[in-house]
């Protein structure tokens, strides 16, 4: 028999994710407390049903893709040099940008700025649901993103947000946060996976209709990936992660998807007490300032995309009695604790027994496999209380079984290298940079060393010595 009343359906609050009972955990991304109940309206009826399947007149006929017009895609500049980088160029007409980070990261700050810029060519409308429009107003006094054509609305409703863009008619909408407008006719409360579902959906085709550029803020969950269900990505055309050290001043925004430009390149930015300032050459925030070198430090080049980018890794081991303890910062922790027992089984380094602190210079995060051996030699530095050269860079990727493996980019990263100063690097063996049995980089007009290592024990005789 046919129900007579709608059947309740249990939503999870993070992901999306149904289900017909009730659970204390999420069956998609495995939330505790994130599963609530709403009513579940009427299932549509399938467009391929039988009789459903009738041809209608496009909107607009098909061309050759040699006479389709592709100005409107094309990419204007936002006046900010290290967010373009990320875009592939600059905004373009009728695309959603997805711009998620961490509270407190700067988004707002980094919109404001970019929102004044592109005021300069044409109208923009920024909406805002977190803040009062004076709280905006003295964020942008202090910036210095007051301008005539940058119009600021405290907006939570989403019709007064469409009537806002009515009144204005911009060529640029920002809208902060997607997470506090809210739509009376969806079901769901505010901020809940249906209501930005739908909200997205909504902003998106009115972008496409009017070819209206939106920049969409949101925000990101426990893990750092952006909150809400996994649709809201497929349906804008753009996704950035902003991310950063609140205690630091380095931000970075990196592509996590970008339909009209490349996703392996980063923007970098500082920020200060007037706002963010593009960081066109960044590497030398990673590195410690002082004259001698001190043990239990090592440099490496790591790649950000395409940029590399010189870093600094720092390690203490000192001796304790039981239980040794593994502290990190910047670094991944199981893969500190993958080379400590490499160092410990392959070169018979006696450091189970130590604690072991490791730590990035300037709040920067180090995920890179390419790291490794900039993190074993540092760690076997500070074992021996032995310095490695200033002048030393390493690079490479460090296996289970002790051997180095080969990186890609070997030629930016000791490009970089050789820019900064430093005069020897130590990289995997097989990197084809040798010419002749010589070590000689290969760079032109350098001074730059290269030395081949197979494996970590001769790196490490290649750092510090026999």
């Amino acid at each position: 028999m046919a129900r007579t009343a709608a059947a309740a359906v249990y939503e999870c609050a993070e992901c999306g994710w149904q289900s017909t009972k009730w659970a204390g955990r999420c069956g998609g991304c495995e939330a505790w407390g994130t599963v609530t109940e709403r009513q579940a309206g009427t299932v549509p009826a399938r467009a391929g049903s039988r009789g459903q399947l009738r041809a209608a007149a496009p909107a607009l006929a098909a061309l050759p893709i040699g006479r389709v017009d592709a100005t409107a895609a094309r990419a204007r500049p936002t006046g900010m040099s290290e967010l373009d980088r990320v875009l592939g160029g600059g905004l373009v007409r009728g695309a959603v940008v997805l711009l998620a980070g961490e509270p407190g990261v700067g988004k707002s700050t980094l919109l404001l700025e970019a929102g004044a810029l592109a005021a300069e060519h044409g109208r923009v409308l920024y909406v805002t649901g977190e803040e009062s429009a004076a709280q905006v107003r003295l964020r942008a006094d202090r910036i210095g993103a007051v301008t005539d054509d940058l119009y600021l609305a405290a907006e939570t409703d989403f019709g007064g947000l469409l009537g806002h863009v009515e009144a204005v008619s911009p060529d640029l909408l920002i809208v902060d946060s997607v997470q506090t407008i809210t739509a009376p006719g969806v079901d769901g409360v505010p901020g809940g996976v249906t209501q930005v579902r739908e909200i997205t959906a909504a902003l998106t085709a009115l972008a496409k209709q009017r070819s209206l550029t939106t920049v969409l803020v949101g925000h990101v969950t426990k893990d750092g990936s952006v909150a809400g269900p996994r649709t809201l990505e497929h349906l804008v055309d753009v996704v950035l992660q902003f991310e950063g050290d609140a205690r630091g001043q380095l931000r970075m925004v990196r592509a996590l998807k970008n339909r009209f430009g490349p996703t392996d390149e980063i923007g970098c930015f500082e920020l200060g007490e007037y706002g963010l300032v593009g960081l066109p050459d960044p590497s030398g925030l990673f590195l410690s300032q002082r004259h001698d070198p001190v043990p239990g430090t090592c440099v490496t080049v790591t790649l950000e995309g395409r940029r590399p980018l010189v870093a600094e890794v720092q390690t203490l081991v000192c001796e304790t009695g039981a239980d040794p303890r593994r502290v990190t910062s910047g670094l991944d922790f199981a893969r500190v604790g993958m080379i400590t027992a490499v160092l410990q089984q392959r070169a018979e380094l006696k450091i189970g027994k130590c604690d072991i602190f490791a730590a990035t210079v300037g709040g920067v995060r180090l995920s890179e496999p390419s790291v490794d051996l900039a993190l074993a030699l540092a760690v076997a530095s500070s074992l021996a209380n032995i310095s490695i050269p200033a002048e030393v860079v390493a690079i490479g990727e460090v296996g289970l079984a002790g051997e180095i493996r080969r990186v890609a980019g070997v030629q930016r990263r000791l490009a970089e290298a050789a820019r900064m100063g430093f005069r020897r690097a130590i990289v995997p063996a097989g990197s084809g940079l040798l010419q002749g049995g010589g070590q000689e980089c290969l760079e032109p007009g350098t001074q730059l060393k290269v030395q081949e290592a197979a494996d970590i024990r001769s790196a490490i005789t290649a750092a510090l010595g026999a």
